[in-house]
């Protein structure tokens, strides 16, 4: 039999958010060694699509006996802190050396962690697993689309393959395609893996994957290129996420070949091809104001906003209240709005009791948050326990533990206030509290992007708003003071150049694509 180990490290961090603490892995995801095994079997796991789907597909290819070793996924937050980190990868190590010889491994990771003080927590992760396992044992790992690729990730992985959906639907695809990589891989199949980092780093609105964009037409490239069993077994273009804030932040194009000259073409193409549609990432927001005009428009047009700089699924905290301020303070109606992050509020509608009117203060002293502190007269309509399983979207088929929560009127307003942050990526946050979606003239969910997979049954795109909101994930860059970018990039630094690496510079040349 081959002895495959599978584990999973999975954060996303935002550099300038508060740090993530292992209180935050055991909110989401803490499993080690068989239950692993037991949670992957459940109707509804804990832990992502990745590893269930990879154990599902790799026992189709070869007799494999499955390692588990850790499994460790938390909302994505500020910077890991270090005890959690060295404890990760330490619990790791032992694992695998424990449990030696060990044939192949496979890494459902996320790629765009930043630790308090280590700077690529991901590239430390694949360098414990290569050198617990050995030079000569295939490492293959799937990303987040949003990973920001270094050179040591790189190095210690034999495949890294990226999802190609945003939002994010396809997890379990990706692992799919990695079981039937590795498989080709421990019966003898040698890959050469090539990748190229640019000096363009977008914001994540700039970054989806449906309809037309620059980003977009290169996914789609690249998903044509891919074969698991053919001469190109991935190819894949990591959009990064610019909030770490990290010198290795920015697009990379990865592409894994049987042929070395095969995968540097590629890599190559695709990178040029990038950067020369580089000011197509540029993104024109709605501003507040007109967002408002437009929920409280007389024509009865439907819209679903979405409060891009507060999104608690890019590190944001929920508890931001501009928006929030100025659709009370207009008087829209009929408009259903969540998640708002505060376990306080929720704690004091749960105690009081439906029907009970209450005095909601939102980003009380001490909170985290952007805008104004208010507090407006509310009256409890709904209370939960937060426990629902995903229906829709990045969340489907899931246990998802919102914490106490409770749904206030405020005005024409239901807002749906939980204690867990979770971005509002799916109806059942609010179906779960008798609430449909598709009866209010306006949705607002603190979301960046995920919520267009979860709310599509009730808005087309057409019906969308992405909102210039303050917040830890405002899609306007020049709000931030970046200490870690690899300057000069684009968009921050409109006059930037490229230098393409050697290897890479034929290809361009070839393709008419030097920069």
């Amino acid at each position: 039999m081959t002895r495959v180990a599978v584990l999973g490290f999975h954060l996303e961090s935002n550099r300038f958010a508060p740090p993530t603490r292992r209180a935050d892995f055991d909110l989401r995801t803490w499993l080690e060694g068989d239950a692993i095994l037991a949670d992957a079997q459940c109707d509804a796991p804990r832990q992502g699509a990745e590893i269930p789907a990879f154990l599902e597909e790799i026992a189709r290819h070869i007799d494999a006996e499955i390692l588990p070793v850790l499994v460790a996924a938390a909302e994505p937050g500020g910077p890991l802190e270090e005890d959690v980190l060295a404890h990760v990868l330490n619990t790791i190590r032992h694992r695998l050396t424990d449990q030696h010889p060990v044939d192949a491994v496979y890494i459902a990771s996320h790629g765009a962690m930043v630790g308090v003080e280590t700077l690529d927590p991901d590239g430390a992760l694949l360098e414990v697993v290569r050198e617990a396992v050995g030079p000569d044992v295939p490492i293959v790992a799937t990303l987040d689309l949003h990973a920001n690729l270094s050179d040591r990730m790189a190095a210690a992985a034999d495949c890294l393959i990226g999802y190609r959906t945003n939002p994010h639907v396809d997890q379990a695809d990706v692992a799919r395609e990695a079981a039937v990589i590795l498989a080709r891989m421990v019966t003898g199949c040698r890959v050469h893996m090539a990748s190229v980092r640019l000096p363009l780093t977008p914001t994540s609105v700039t970054l989806l994957t449906d309809g037309p964009g620059a980003y977009a037409e290169r996914i789609r490239d690249a998903a044509q290129l891919t074969d698991p069993e053919g001469v190109i077994v991935n190819a894949t273009v990591l959009g990064g996420f610019v909030y770490s804030d990290t010198p290795d932040n920015g697009i990379a194009t990865v592409v894994t070949a049987t042929h070395r000259a095969t995968a540097e073409r590629e890599a190559a193409r695709l990178a040029g091809l990038l950067w020369a549609d580089r000011e197509r990432f540029d993104r024109t927001l709605t501003s507040i104001p007109e967002a408002v005009r437009a929920v409280t428009a007389d024509d009865g047009a439907r819209w679903i906003l979405s409060d891009a700089g507060d999104n608690p699924g890019g590190g944001g905290r929920g508890t931001s209240t501009d928006l929030l301020r100025a659709l009370i303070g207009a008087g829209a109606g009929n408009v259903l709005y969540g998640l708002f992050i505060d376990p306080d509020l929720a704690r004091e509608a749960t105690a009081a009791g439906l029907g009970s009117r209450i005095t909601a203060r939102f980003l009380r002293r001490g909170s985290d948050g952007f805008g104004d502190p208010f507090s407006a007269d509310a009256r409890v309509l709904a209370i939960s326990d937060g426990r629902v399983v995903g229906r829709r979207g990045l969340v489907a088929g899931r246990q998802v533990d919102l914490g106490p929560t409770a749904a206030l009127a405020i005005g024409g307003l239901t807002v749906v206030v939980s204690s867990n942050r979770k971005q509002c990526a799916d109806p059942v946050y609010f179906e779960h509290l008798g609430f449909d979606p598709g009866a209010y003239r306006a949705v607002v969910v603190k979301s960046r992007g995920h919520f267009r997979a979860g709310f599509d049954e009730f808005f087309n795109p057409d019906q969308v708003l992405e909102v210039d909101t303050k917040g830890l994930t405002s899609p306007i860059l020049s709000n931030f003071t970046f200490r870690g970018l690899p300057r000069p990039v684009y968009p921050l630094d409109a006059d930037v150049v490229w230098t393409p690496p050697d290897w890479a510079i034929p290809h361009l040349q070839s393709l008419d694509l030097l920069p």
